[in-house]
């Protein structure tokens, strides 16, 4: 059986007029991860990331602290981008929303992402610049297509939130609710893990955060 390391980028610039972008927290939660692979002599035949800047920058830090001698290059695949999440609630709140500065904003902006995340799975709404969910879907399915049918060695997979709750609900078969359950508690550099043969993946861990488990890095854990 191979296996599949899927990360959820570190944390981004929420709120800030580029979100992709890693903060200066993201991009040390990305190295502490490196440097956790390293600990544990960890390393990957294969890398696919999505087209993103905080995809490619979290790649960078964990090369970082890994400070592997010849990481693999990573292959970019555009199916493993997240969703646009202000266009989603867009679709659902066209009136321009203020920028989250209290903990009451920031509910009612994933309260309305969440709906907006609801109608979109259903075909109710269609994102601007978004393609359908069915397509959004497809993509992340065609990425562990194929991990599964041109990878064996150990895998890493660097990601958002979006497509890495796509990928644990296809592969368990949730309802759509699930799915989006699952997408908005994945965790700032959070790893799940998957097991694969040329068949099926199947589910080992979800969102665990190993690097940052001393009682010192408690401030380092982040969900946006």
């Amino acid at each position: 059986m191979g296996h599949l390391t899927l990360v959820r980028h570190g944390q981004a610039s929420f709120g800030a007029a580029n979100y992709d972008q890693l903060s200066p927290l993201g991009h040390q939660q990305s190295v502490l991860l490196g440097e956790h692979f390293c600990r544990h002599g960890q390393a990957f035949e294969s890398v696919l990331i999505g087209g993103l800047k905080r995809h490619a920058q979290t790649w960078a830090g964990i090369v970082e602290g890994a400070q592997w001698p010849s990481p693999p290059a990573p292959l970019v695949w555009p199916g493993l981008n997240e969703y646009d999440a202000e266009a989603v609630i867009a679709a659902i709140h066209p009136q321009a929303l203020a920028k989250p500065d209290t903990p009451e904003a920031y509910r009612h902006h994933f309260r309305l992402l969440r709906d907006g995340l609801t109608q979109w799975m259903a075909g109710v709404v269609t994102p601007r610049g978004m393609p359908s969910y069915n397509d959004f879907r497809a993509g992340v399915v065609a990425a562990l297509e194929h991990v599964r049918n041109q990878c064996s060695g150990p895998v890493l997979l660097v990601s958002s939130g979006g497509p890495i709750a796509t990928a644990v609900g296809h592969v368990l078969g949730t309802a759509p609710e699930t799915t989006i359950e699952l997408n908005l508690r994945i965790r700032n550099s959070a790893l799940s893990e998957f097991a694969f043969s040329a068949r099926r993946h199947t589910l080992l861990t979800f969102n665990t955060l190993p690097h940052l488990s001393a009682p010192e890095h408690g401030p380092l854990v982040t969900h946006a």
